[in-house]
């Protein structure tokens, strides 16, 4: 299964064309506004078919011209490696054969916070809902948070609920709290000193539009997350010195104001990875000026891909 997020999908049909010789097949989804480019989600079909799609315009919402997608898959029963009804032992729950696939690319604006949990909880609430109607099936979310493993908005997505209130919002995805010459990439007192800095119990002031845009209604200050969710590089261990002490990749965006990761692959319980591709190193990534870079623009767009394709290796049970 391979993901896109915004900014890298803005010729769709060419890289349709290009997958399909490998036996992909993809949607798109293009941003509202006048941006040109858009997301994608593609997979082996041979491996998964299409049972349900939709998207997500946040414009609807007053929430930027972001977009997300929603995909329902079903797997097919000629896969070796999945369990069907002729093969399974009838005192075992049998295997769930569909898989809610999510992505989103989450606005960049560091100073807004509030739109990103709207963003992102909309996402989350859609994909529930979608889940719950296709029988509780398991769910995968890939896409760029703009938001690092130390900030706010990574614990919301991995926690139940989040206190906004507790949280600067325009520093709430920790982009600006760790910049590029502050950045401590190995494990120790400083990491866990700014997660402690960055969750000091102190109120901010948020004003009710704000709040509604985080929120929804209710006027409530708790964000609440219907999934319980996990992170699949987390799942996976690994002794590379490319991950950090969170157990994330240290780079997964790299240019002139930013060093660090802020693209993650979520999934529920029901789906186990068994394996991750493995980011590059940040001597090599200091040595190409960036990611993407102009000697590597093609090489840093199939990392991205990467990055995902490794989840058609999970096990569903």
């Amino acid at each position: 299964m391979i993901v896109l997020h915004h900014n890298e999908v803005d010729r769709f049909d060419d890289l349709a064309d290009l997958l399909r010789e490998d036996g992909y097949v993809g949607v798109y989804k293009g941003r509202t506004g006048e941006a040109r480019d858009g997301g994608a989600v593609f997979w082996k079909e041979k491996e998964f078919s299409l049972l349900h799609q939709e998207n997500i315009e946040y414009q609807s919402f007053g929430l930027r011209d972001n977009v997300a997608q929603l995909c329902v898959l079903k797997v097919c029963h000629n896969q070796s490696n999945i369990s069907t009804c002729e093969d399974a032992d009838s005192s075992e729950p049998m295997p769930s054969q569909t898989v809610v696939v999510g992505n989103i690319h989450v606005l960049f604006n560091p100073k807004r916070g509030d739109i990103k949990l709207g963003q992102i909880r909309l996402l989350l609430e859609r994909m529930h809902a979608v889940s719950l109607q296709w029988g509780n099936a398991p769910v995968v979310i890939c896409g760029d948070f703009n938001s690092v493993p130390q900030s706010a908005l990574y614990q919301y997505l991995s926690a139940p609920e989040l206190d906004i209130l507790l949280y600067d919002r325009r520093k709430i995805s920790g982009q600006d709290e760790f910049p590029l010459q502050k950045r401590h990439f190995s494990v120790g007192r400083n990491a866990s000193r700014s997660r402690f800095c960055m969750q000091k119990l102190l109120q901010f002031k948020w004003s009710e539009e704000e709040i509604h845009l985080a929120v929804g209604n209710g006027g409530c200050t708790h964000l609440k997350n219907p999934l319980k969710l996990f992170s699949a590089y987390r799942g996976v261990p690994s002794c590379s010195n490319s991950r950090d002490n969170c157990g994330e990749p240290l780079v997964t965006s790299y240019h002139s104001k930013f060093m660090g990761t802020v693209d993650y692959i979520w999934h529920s319980a029901g789906i186990v990875p068994v394996a991750v591709v493995e980011t590059l190193p940040i001597k090599n990534l200091k040595k190409l000026g960036g990611l993407p870079s102009e000697m590597m623009a093609v090489q840093a767009n199939v990392l991205q891909l990467l990055h995902i394709c490794k989840m058609t290796t999970t096990r569903f049970f």
